[in-house]
């Protein structure tokens, strides 16, 4: 299975499965003195663990995350176990979104302090699972408080109950400066940190109730691993514009590297929204 790298950004998840139906020839490239220099075509493979009975890698952190409530007659109890309402901006909408379908997974809900620190300077949750962003709730409220449940809305719809554990002072400058290598507010980024985003962070547990409305068709990560063959190789490409001719033979090329089995496919992930 070969993965590309996917930051802890906003994201729709929009499948394109290519097949491959036969290898191009390896090519030797000839250098600038003259001299010919052998060259294989290959590419980078992650190390990954297939899930014996799917046939399918094993998610981030083992576990597929879905914490959506299903039940929609339990959302009225969830509602009225509220005692705090937030409103969403555009960005944490889509942190909302993605960590109910598990696009965040394994995270159940927003970091709280300790994990957000170990992310912030290790690239790494406390359990020691990669996590390249951290991926928080903040809040200019001097009023909300551990124990409090809060409602997260968006554009008048009711997304989730977060159950707040944890509100903290992040070091911002640090968090800019170790996630992406500048304190700069030219970078957009650090801009969003210092300008967008709340004084406090708070961490918790959050229960799904409805998703955002999209004009972009959004996949979940259950819907797209659906369409992936088992036991197959996975190009991935993720793409933050629409896709050009440089893009389409990169990922097609990449189908015929040596080290890709046959009835591999590629795996178009654009990033859609905010943060695209």
């Amino acid at each position: 299975m070969l993965a590309s790298k996917v930051s802890c950004a906003s994201k729709a998840r929009v499948v394109s499965s290519v097949r491959r139906s036969s290898r191009r020839p390896s090519v030797s490239k000839s250098s600038s003195k003259g001299g010919v220099r052998g060259s294989s075509n290959v590419v980078i493979a992650a190390q990954v663990t297939l899930d014996a009975t799917t046939g399918l890698q094993v998610p981030h952190g083992g576990t597929l995350v879905d914490l959506m409530e299903t039940d929609a007659a339990k959302h009225a109890d969830l509602k009225a176990s509220c005692n705090r309402t937030i409103e969403c901006s555009d960005r944490n909408a889509c942190d909302v979104e993605l960590l109910v379908v598990g696009g965040f997974s394994p995270l159940t809900g927003f970091l709280n302090e300790d994990d957000y620190n170990s992310t912030v300077e290790n690239m790494r949750l406390t359990s020691g699972d990669l996590f390249g962003l951290p991926i928080v709730m903040d809040t200019d409220s001097e009023d909300i408080k551990a124990g409090d449940k809060v409602l997260l809305t968006y554009q008048g719809e009711d997304l989730a109950v977060m159950e707040v554990e944890s509100k903290y002072v992040p070091d911002k400058a640090k968090e800019a400066l170790n996630c992406y290598g500048t304190s700069s507010i030219e970078h957009p980024g650090v801009l969003m940190i210092s300008t967008e985003r709340g004084k406090y962070y708070m961490g918790g547990k959050v229960t799904g109730l409805a998703l955002p409305k999209r004009v972009f068709p959004c996949a979940t990560p259950a819907e797209v691993r659906a369409t992936l063959p088992p036991n197959a190789d996975v190009v991935a490409f993720q793409c933050r514009n629409p896709i050009h001719r440089a893009h389409y033979e990169l990922f097609t090329r990449a189908l015929d590297a040596e080290n890709v089995k046959d009835e591999c496919v590629c795996l178009v992930h654009p990033t859609c929204g905010p943060t695209q």
